[in-house]
């Protein structure tokens, strides 16, 4: 799945990201090919990521955003076992390798707010093939295209740019700049 998930995202370059469930019924009615979930707690994720999946998209779920989710491996096994999520998203690095290794893609997300993100993207370049992610997130997603591509180049897998993306010219300037794809909670750009 962790090749498909980065084959599709790479041919279809936006993503929703959906933080209720009214996002969530619109976005089901889109052409996005994946959908980033950013709510839920344990007792409903899997009917979220059901709903997702029957739509016929890839479910990719945020750990971080999970109420009672922990930074742990056991979560990761959870979502694995108890949901039909394709993968998850996380801004905790510890969750990436064990989630590769029960199949699970993978998206690790940075804030890029000063030069310690930077840092942070390259150190993670420089880790063993096991615990890279399949993809990074950068937010926000409209961050100057200089810095898009200087991420871009420091990286060793694709990057998406997430947040605040709110339209065409957005989403152009992230793609221009390197980004693999886009990351947007605005159903206007879902369906452009």
């Amino acid at each position: 799945m962790r090749k498909e998930f980065v084959e599709v995202i790479e041919a279809a370059p936006v993503v929703a990201a959906v933080k209720d469930d009214e996002g969530l019924e619109i976005c089901l009615t889109s052409d996005v090919d994946a959908v980033f979930i950013l709510y839920g707690d344990i007792c409903s994720i899997a009917d979220i990521v059901a709903k997702v999946k029957d739509a016929g998209k890839i479910a990719m779920v945020h750990m971080d955003l999970i109420t009672g989710l922990s930074s742990r491996d056991i979560s990761t096994d959870f979502i694995r076992k108890y949901t039909r999520a394709d993968g998850i998203i996380t801004t905790k690095g510890n969750l990436i390798a064990h989630a590769k290794e029960i199949g699970l893609a993978t998206v690790l997300r940075y804030f890029v707010l000063d030069s310690m993100a930077l840092v942070n993207i390259e150190r993670q370049s420089h880790v063993n093939r096991e615990a890279q992610p399949d993809l990074i997130e950068i937010l926000p997603g409209v961050i100057v295209p200089k810095m898009i591509r200087k991420i871009c180049s420091m990286s060793r897998v694709p990057v998406i740019c997430g947040g605040l993306i709110q339209d065409k010219e957005d989403v152009m300037r992230a793609l221009s700049s390197g980004a693999t794809a886009i990351s947007t909670t605005s159903s206007k750009v879902w369906f452009m």
